[in-house]
């Protein structure tokens, strides 16, 4: 039988000459294929005779193995190749500098409200909670808000649906965070109904309210902050003194004027509105309504449990968004809930 070396040397040349691995399989199929040249050795085996078939069976498996060696360490190299050529593509500058972590930060609007609850804490009132999807009565009726009050519209509220996607019955987003008062004197005085005389309610109830109104002072979505303080001879007097001075602190100015102005609450009476002028600034000489207050009205109290011949108390609303407008001198309310990150990042 003639050499075979030939072919082992035939397939390296062959191998070599490809530098993609699917051509590289094709001239695979030339030698180890069904009818490459190797094969058809082996094919042809049953034809020698019987003596030389060993010798030659030997000879061409060498071969055989020589040609695979030959082909995976041309596959090796493809592959070698191919990842130099990656890494050359992807390569790092390792002397760069890094881009480093962004700095996150809270929110303005978080600041603010964080801001207001210390502000209140510091005179012994706590911070209540309460849930954001409520009852009609909650909402409406332990406020002293009628059924004919157009706060009840669907134009004012959102109501939620129920499962044949009707209006559900007296589920609601709450419209303000006075639900959080009603909840909060109920169960105050179903606690101290033991006792002969109730302690005194001193709450703030800050949170998220919805209503269906949006332009550039409002939005759908946005925060109050109510507070309610009940007890034994809380007259108005007490009510300003303690607006008056959170409102000092909160701008860090004595250098503004508060004053109240008649208004209407079906939850409070006699109520009013809040205003403040700074006296100096970009707003000097501006009057700008603050918040809503008033003394709690005697049906609000009544529904609550509490004896209104006994117990007073007043109660206030604000927006912490349009004071966070305020001190921050931001004029589009819209743009504290855009994410646009280019305006969060100032409040870093």
């Amino acid at each position: 039988m003639q050499t075979l070396d030939p072919i082992i040397q035939e397939a390296v040349a062959a191998f070599a000459a490809t530098d993609d691995g699917d051509a590289l399989e094709q001239v695979k199929a030339r030698f180890l294929g069904k009818s490459g040249s190797i094969t058809a050795l082996l094919k042809g085996l049953g034809a020698l005779p019987a003596d030389e078939r060993k010798a030659a069976g030997a000879a061409i498996n060498r071969v055989k193995e020589g040609v695979e060696a030959a082909l995976n360490a041309r596959r090796e190299a493809i592959r070698q190749q191919a990842l130099a050529a990656r890494l050359a593509e992807e390569a790092l500058d390792v002397t760069l500098p890094g881009r480093g972590e962004t700095r996150g930060g809270l929110h303005p609007v978080t600041r603010t409200l964080e801001r207001i609850e210390s502000l209140f804490r510091s005179i012994g009132f706590d911070v209540a909670d309460g849930p954001e999807i409520e009852t009609d009565f909650f909402n409406f009726t332990a406020l002293n808000t009628p059924a004919d009050h157009p706060a009840r519209s669907m134009h004012d509220t959102f109501y939620l649906q129920d499962e044949a996607g009707g209006v559900a019955d007296g589920i609601l987003l709450r419209t303000h965070t006075s639900p959080i008062q009603a909840r909060y004197m109920q169960a105050h005085v179903a606690r101290y109904a033991h006792l002969e005389t109730m302690p005194e309610i001193r709450i703030i109830a800050p949170g998220r309210v919805y209503r269906v109104d949006s332009d550039a002072t409002h939005s759908p979505m946005f925060h109050q902050v109510e507070g309610l303080w009940i007890g034994e001879n809380i007259s108005f007097a007490d009510l300003k003194g303690v607006v008056a001075d959170f409102l000092r602190r909160f701008f860090e100015s004595d250098d503004l004027q508060v004053r109240f102005r008649p208004s209407f609450f079906p939850f409070t009476e006699p109520s009013a509105e809040i205003d403040v002028a700074f006296m100096g600034g970009a707003l000097k000489g501006r009057w700008l309504e603050i918040a809503g207050c008033g003394m709690v009205h005697p049906n609000v109290l009544r529904h609550a449990g509490i004896d209104p011949e006994r117990y007073t108390g007043f109660a206030f609303g604000m927006g912490p968004d349009r004071l966070t407008m305020l001190r921050y001198g931001v004029n589009d309310l819209r743009l504290f809930f855009d994410g646009d990150l280019r305006f969060l990042r100032q409040f870093v």
